[in-house]
C-alpha cells in the first residue's frame, strides 16, 4: 500500500533565514494525524540563508540524521565534535543521554537539506557525531545504503541505534530498480520525478513529495527523469 504526500500539502514554516516543509509535525507545525511514521518521528525538508542556522540546542535519546542535499553544514557540539558537511555527505548524530549542537550555514550560498529523526531501540547511550561521503551514483544503477542499525552493514553505512536502513542518491532517467523493506518504508522525492510501485499500487512522485509504503516487502523505481530519491526503511514501533 502506498500512500502519497505531495510537496503542497506538507506543513510549512518560513522564518525568513530559514523556510522549511515538514512531513510530520515539529514545532509550531501540529497535525494530529501526521504525528510521525513508526519509528520516524521527523522529516524536515529545510532551506537555510547563507551566514545563518541554528544556534546551539539540545537533544536527547534520538537518531538525527542530515541528508545534504545543497551547500555545506557546520556542525559544532558539546562533546568536541566539529566539522563541515557538504552536498553528497551524509552526517548522523546520537543524542543518547543528552547533547548540544549549533548548526550553521556559514557559506555564501542557500544550504538545502533533509532532517530526518529516528526513534532509538536503546536509549541513555554515549552521545556521538559522524558523517561520511558516499558516491554520487551508484554503480549498479539503484539506491545505495547509507545509514543502518544492522551490525552487518556497519563497513559500508553510517551507524545509527535502530534496526532500521536509509537508503539515497542520484539516478539517471529511465533507471529502474528495486529496494527490499525490512520494516516499512518513507520515500523521499529530492529530486526529479520518478514512479514507486509494489504489487498494489502505483505513484508518480515529484520534487519534494514523500510517500508511505506498508505491508510490502519489495518496492520498485523508475526513474522518469533524473532524480534524487531517499528511502527510509524503519521499524513501526
Amino acid at each position: 500500500m502506498i500512500k502519497q504526500y505531495t510537496f503542497d500539502k506538507l506543513g510549512k514554516a518560513n522564518h525568513g533565514w530559514l523556510q522549511s516543509s515538514h512531513h510530520f509535525s515539529f514545532a509550531y507545525y501540529y497535525n494530529v494525524d501526521r504525528m510521525g511514521f513508526g519509528t520516524l518521528r521527523v522529516v524536515n525538508d529545510d532551506w537555510v540563508a547563507p551566514g545563518t542556522g541554528f544556534p546551539t540546542h539540545p537533544h536527547k535519546n534520538m537518531e538525527i540524521i542530515s541528508f545534504i542535499r545543497s551547500g555545506a553544514i557546520t556542525h559544532k557540539d558539546s562533546a568536541g565534535n566539529e566539522g563541515i558537511t557538504p552536498a553528497g555527505e551524509v552526517q548522523v548524530m546520537s543524542a543518547g543521554t543528552g547533547i548540544a549542537h549549533s548548526e550553521y550555514n556559514l557559506t555564501k550560498d542557500p544550504l538545502t537539506f533533509y532532517q530526518i529523526w529516528i526513534e532509538p531501540n536503546e536509549y541513555n547511550i554515549k552521545p556521538r557525531w559522524e558523517s561520511k561521503r558516499f558516491a554520487e551514483k551508484s554503480e549498479n544503477g539503484d539506491l545505495a545504503l547509507l545509514v543502518s542499525g544492522y551490525p552487518e552493514d556497519q563497513d559500508k553505512a553510517l551507524y545509527i541505534n535502530q534496526f532500521a536502513r536509509i537508503y539515497g542518491g542520484k539516478v539517471e532517467q529511465g533507471s529502474e530498480f528495486e529496494i527490499q523493506v525490512e520494516h516499512q518504508a518513507y520515500v523521499l522525492a529530492s529530486d526529479g520525478q520518478f514512479e514507486v510501485s509494489d504489487e498494489q499500487d502505483s505513484i508518480v512522485m515529484n520534487k519534494g513529495d514523500g510517500a508511505e509504503v506498508t505491508m510490502q516487502k519489495t518496492i520498485k523505481f523508475k526513474a522518469l527523469t533524473d532524480s534524487e530519491i531517499i528511502v527510509i526503511d524503519a521499524p513501526e514501533k
